[in-house]
């Protein structure tokens, strides 16, 4: 997409129009004045816009044609010698990090629940079903962005590709986020799909605790995970459940509690060390997928 194009549809990337800043870049909401199609342009920072112009844009007709629905769509690109973006398709209910920790808006535990399968059914293409394995490299709440329809759609993926050769880690390293980083890629720097794996078993535990894993009461002698899993082999799972999913209604509340740890087990079989004794994304959308028909049924009508 033409540079002029961006500009117009975003109003010159004005603030106003401004959806989010991360470690890559900035996020603008733009209006393509020929068809009125709202978009998301991604702007990416300047240490990462300059140079590479041929391989930047012959890396994003590679995303462009990624495709599955679950993945937020890249229409097209933008690539200059100073500023590189993409067009991406817009999500109106923003991300799932704004849900989750909102004051004027809640997630019901079928959503949350929808939501985990909608991200797992995302990354299983990424890493089993895509014609070239795809590592994400920074699954967190805020790369994940929600339709009209409440549907959770995964963003960002590649971006780490578009930049860096693979191999380059200790700058892939700057674009992830360390608290929902795998322990190997933080010590190590070893990149593979078990470290999304790992990524998803955080964002799991956090979305039914609507505990970060940088919460103040977690440090070196207690972490998001050890806390959920002292809860589950002590019985206590009631103490780590989001209080808002405590109060609403169900039909069998003990077969509620139960479907959140099996939630919570998976998780922990994301989440185990070393990498290879983790569970594929394949495994993880089978076991949800069992799973929804119990929670189906303990929810209310």
């Amino acid at each position: 997409m033409p540079y002029q194009q961006i500009l117009q549809a975003t109003d010159s990337l004005s603030e106003i129009n401004l959806l989010g800043s991360g470690g890559s870049g900035s996020v603008y909401k733009g209006i393509l004045p020929d068809n009125g199609m709202e978009i998301a342009v991604k702007v990416f920072h300047l240490q990462y816009a300059g140079g590479r112009t041929k391989s930047f844009d012959k890396k994003c007709k590679v995303l462009c044609n990624v495709r599955h629905r679950k993945l937020v769509r890249i229409i097209s690109s933008c690539c200059l010698s100073d500023f590189k973006a993409l067009v991406l398709e817009y999500m109106p209910n923003g991300s799932l990090e704004k849900w989750l920790y909102s004051h004027n808006k809640s997630l019901n535990l079928l959503q949350r629940f929808n939501i985990a399968k909608d991200i797992a059914e995302a990354l299983k293409y990424m890493h089993h079903d895509h014609t070239i394995e795809i590592v994400h490299c920074d699954i967190k709440p805020s790369n994940v962005l929600l339709d009209e329809d409440m549907v959770a759609h995964v963003c960002d993926f590649g971006v780490t590709n578009l930049f860096f050769k693979r191999g380059c880690i200790a700058q892939t390293k700057t674009l992830a986020t360390i608290s929902y980083m795998a322990p190997e890629f933080g010590s190590e720097g070893i990149v593979s799909t078990y470290g999304d794996v790992y990524s998803f078993g955080i964002i799991l535990l956090e979305k039914f605790t609507k505990k970060k894993p940088t919460d103040e009461m977690f440090g070196e002698d207690m972490s998001l995970k050890n806390w959920v899993f002292n809860s589950l082999y002590g019985d206590t799972i009631v103490d780590v459940i989001d209080l808002h999913l405590l109060v609403e209604e169900y039909k069998n509340s003990s077969a509620m509690k139960q479907c959140i740890a099996a939630i919570f087990y998976l998780a922990m079989d994301c989440l185990r060390n070393p990498s290879h004794e983790r569970i594929s994304m394949r495994e993880v959308v089978a076991r949800l997928e069992k799973l929804e028909v119990i929670l189906i049924i303990s929810s209310s009508p």
